[in-house]
């Protein structure tokens, strides 16, 4: 028979046990809740990969309004990108005289007319991140300034977890340099033509920052993406670009271009 001590000794262990099991529940659904609002670990389970569908062939992307640069691979679009480049005119490269990144209008300028997505009230860089990025986040009250995304970086293969808070881990390459476009002809254009080039969203890639710093201005003689894979869609875009704009090359570039869609 149970004393009125053992009755009191077992209320009070029925009770531990049950603010235990409590809290093990509480523990259970504040797991389950990150796992599926938080940043990270939807990004790990969901984040881009270099075939996850999004990132399209250039070749079939002539606007460069959908995202990424997938891999040029067949025989037949390998012949299709050879054709395209064949088609570029060449030239020595002039000097850099006289460049300013001013004279290509203030950097991501949403005014630029004569190219796709201008005056939509979202800036250059927001377009292109919202193009390419997954897992976007934005300002509160805004649907244009992007915050927090997930990028595949076709340029180095990697994935990068971005913050606005560190802004410059990701940077939005002008696959032809402005630069190098002053220096084969732009520099005669007028100035909002070059505006069209600093913003058109053919020529431009959202990738990791330091591969960005790495190419500076050059040419595909001088610098190729380190992935090796996209190397040919890479010089695909450099074409559509460069034929868009009737800008030449130099002929290493040139000679370069077509080694990097050889075989078919």
């Amino acid at each position: 028979m149970l004393t009125e001590r053992d009755l009191n000794h077992r209320a009070v262990e029925g009770a531990r046990f049950f603010r235990a099991v409590t809290v093990l529940a509480a523990a259970v659904l504040l797991v389950a809740g990150c796992q599926a609002h938080g940043e990270d670990n939807s990004s790990t389970r969901s984040g881009p990969t270099a075939s996850d569908g999004r990132a399209v062939n250039p070749l079939k992307n002539p606007d460069g309004t959908k995202p990424g640069l997938a891999p040029v691979t067949a025989d037949a679009d390998k012949a299709a990108a050879r054709k395209l480049i064949e088609g570029l005119s060449t030239k020595g490269r002039g000097p850099k005289t006289g460049y300013d990144r001013d004279k290509f209008g203030y950097a991501w300028m949403d005014t630029a007319d004569g190219v796709p997505l201008a005056r939509n009230g979202c800036d250059t860089r927001n377009d292109l991140i919202r193009r390419d990025g997954h897992n976007l986040r934005f300002r509160a009250g805004s649907d244009c300034v992007v915050i927090a995304m997930t990028l595949y970086d076709p340029y180095t293969a990697t994935v990068i977890e971005w913050r606005k808070q560190k802004a410059t881990e990701v940077q939005i390459d002008h696959v032809v340099p402005l630069s190098y476009s002053w220096q084969m002809g732009s520099s005669h254009w007028p100035k909002s033509k070059r505006e069209q080039l600093a913003n058109d969203v053919l020529n431009l890639v959202p990738v990791e920052g330091r591969a960005n710093s790495a190419k500076g201005d050059s040419g595909p003689a001088s610098w190729l993406p380190p992935n090796k894979q996209i190397r040919c869609a890479y010089v695909v875009r450099f074409a559509q670009v460069a034929l868009k704009y009737d800008l030449a090359v130099t002929r290493a570039d040139k000679a370069m271009m077509l080694k990097q869609c050889e075989g078919g």
